[in-house]
């Protein structure tokens, strides 16, 4: 392992600089075969290729517990499902499927002989005597709780959304493997490849039987962790961060941004690892019911920095 002090001479300043404010590449990356990024955190780990000290290629996904379900009526939340009744928010009712059914040809079937005839149960009568609180009748091309839940729907939805971890963009990254960053500099940090399914917002529909459930994924934030000790956490309209350009000089960062206090002179590979997780809220809402999953994506990429050395000379070349 190399331990030497990264340091570079003032005379090829103008040589480093240039470097010094170049943006991370990454390979894009997708969740891996047998992980979806729906209920709860999948998160994705991704190794920049070109640098040592990494475990390279992806990560495995994980799930982790995704927010609450919920049902409403008039304003108010109600129960989804209680003692063999599903809420059916278009007929504002508790429904399961009639025992026995009407007879064939009977009014209720309107003609169809497919289907199933439901009888509906008010919320006002929830804790009466069922049998004097049925108020409706009515056909429907399935019984409650077949077929997909509204809330499978919505991970349908969202697996629709082909979410993507975030390429790395950085100050102090470029194609030379000799480039770094310099310790002082502002050390700008963004999202490299923005779009909707890495910086959001994004809205898919998915559908079966008549329901629809639509989701939204919005970016809260991106958490940068410097590998350095410190972490920068980005929010907002902020998160995606701002793109550096050379007109920009030595200027911070308008939006995310870091200075580095220490050379990474003695971490594996002269780098430090530098890890980027962006954390995303799906609200959905379909069929009277409503909920978000969180999720998480991770991207991490290695990072040189150096120090300027300022050399003193006589005009002899003493």
């Amino acid at each position: 392992m190399l331990t030497r002090t990264l340091r570079i001479l003032l005379v090829a300043l103008l040589l480093v600089l240039p470097s010094a404010f170049q943006p991370a590449a990454a390979e894009p990356i997708q969740c891996p075969p047998g992980t979806t990024p729906v209920r709860g955190q999948c998160t994705i780990t991704v190794t920049d290729p070109e640098e040592p000290g990494g475990p390279g290629g992806p990560g495995n996904g994980g799930g982790g517990a995704s927010g609450p379900t919920t049902c409403s009526f008039g304003g108010r939340e109600v129960p989804c499902s209680l003692e063999g009744y599903y809420w059916v928010a278009g007929k504002g009712c508790y429904a399961r499927t009639a025992d026995p059914q009407p007879p064939a040809g009977a009014p209720v079937w309107g003609g169809r002989t497919d289907g199933v005839i439901l009888v509906c149960v008010q919320p006002s009568c929830l804790g009466q005597d069922a049998g004097e609180c049925y108020s409706e009748t009515y056909w429907a091309a399935s019984a409650p709780g077949a077929g997909p839940s509204p809330r499978e729907l919505a991970d349908q939805a969202v697996a629709a959304m082909d979410f993507r971890a975030p390429e790395i963009g950085i100050t102090g990254k470029g194609d030379d493997p000799d480039s770094m960053q310099i310790i002082g500099l502002p050390t700008w940090l963004w999202v490299a490849d923005p779009d909707e399914h890495t910086v959001g917002p994004i809205t898919r529909s998915a559908s079966a039987g008549g329901l629809t459930v639509t989701a939204t994924g919005t970016l809260d934030r991106i958490v940068w962790n410097m590998g350095d000790g410190r972490s920068v956490t980005c929010t907002g309209p902020s998160a995606k961060g701002t793109a550096y350009e050379a007109r920009y000089q030595d200027q911070p960062s308008p939006t995310c941004g870091h200075r580095y206090a220490r050379t990474s002179a003695g971490r594996p590979g002269e780098a430090y690892t530098v890890t980027a997780t962006s954390y995303w809220t799906v609200a959905w809402a379909g069929g009277g019911q409503s909920g978000t999953i969180p999720l998480t994506f991770t991207r991490t990429t290695q990072l040189r920095v150096g120090e300027l050395q300022v050399i003193v000379t006589d005009g002899a070349g003493r």
